[in-house]
């Protein structure tokens, strides 16, 4: 599986990616990091695959492994190349799956890109970006099923879904909060559309914030958006995550209780 890390600028997506990479990951960083993506592939974890290992002793085990794609800060306008938009884009089209940083955090020595922080306006600026890449492919498939209709009547299905497609996104619905039928759901799968990919919101909140991270404003208007595309939110104080990765057992133990936290919540 492949995971595309995406958000502003300055929002905490590397920093993201180095926690999660620098637990024994195979982390490749790429030149000119403002333009390609940096790459790492962590592990999972299976205490059920450890167990069957001790039984049986096999020569070698192989636990699955998540690629994660660091991918730089999307702009407004990034559909229609602002900010290398579109290298950005096929960098996402070749993800599995999005997790999308949000920024829920005060900080005056973190500029954010757009002057000030508002989690909502962030997710629509991105989400748009990736409604509008599709629209664009929904219209040229529109214009190709139209013209193949005059020798096939069988193309009129695709037309109808293509256009239910539209109409959506165009309403600013993406394509992974429409209910399709299981046939419209096959077509749609050979669309590759940016906004059928699963996505996960992290909400970034400071270690302040976490004292009640369930109450936060602006955590929970991060988690009313995403309810409406069936998403799911994890609030993260990713600065203290990335700390945490660089200790040994004992030293991260003694940070967790310091903090009053129970566990990492990237393992």
């Amino acid at each position: 599986m492949k995971i595309g890390i995406v958000g502003l600028p300055n929002v905490g997506k590397s920093t993201l990616f180095n926690s999660i990479t620098k637990a024994g990951a195979e982390c490749a960083n790429y030149p000119f990091c403002t333009i390609e993506p940096n790459v790492g592939v962590v592990g999972v974890p299976d205490k059920r695959l450890d167990e069957l290992a001790k039984m049986y002793n096999p020569q070698k085990v192989t636990h699955a492994v998540i690629e994660f794609v660091d991918i730089a800060g999307l702009v407004k306008g990034a559909s229609k190349g602002e900010g290398l938009g579109n290298k950005f884009l096929s960098h996402i089209r070749e993800t599995d799956s999005i997790c999308e940083v949000v920024r829920c955090f005060e900080n005056s020595n973190i500029v954010h890109v757009d002057g000030n922080i508002d989690p909502i306006r962030d997710i629509e600026t991105i989400n748009l970006e990736l409604i509008f890449s599709d629209i664009e492919t929904v219209d040229k498939r529109l214009e190709k099923a139209k013209k193949n209709l005059k020798a096939d009547k069988k193309y009129q299905e695709e037309i109808d879904l293509l256009e239910k497609i539209k109409l959506n996104l165009e309403n600013g619905t993406p394509a992974r909060a429409v209910n399709f039928t299981e046939e419209e759901q096959e077509l749609v799968k050979q669309m590759f559309l940016l906004t059928t990919k699963p996505i996960l919101y992290i909400a970034n909140v400071s270690e302040e914030q976490l004292e009640n991270v369930d109450q936060d404003e602006m955590v929970k208007k991060v988690k009313e958006y995403a309810a409406k595309e069936n998403a799911e939110v994890i609030p993260l104080c990713i600065k203290i995550e990335e700390e945490l990765s660089g200790l040994e057992d004992q030293d991260k133990q003694e940070m967790l209780e310091a903090l009053g936290l129970e566990e990492s919540r990237i393992r």
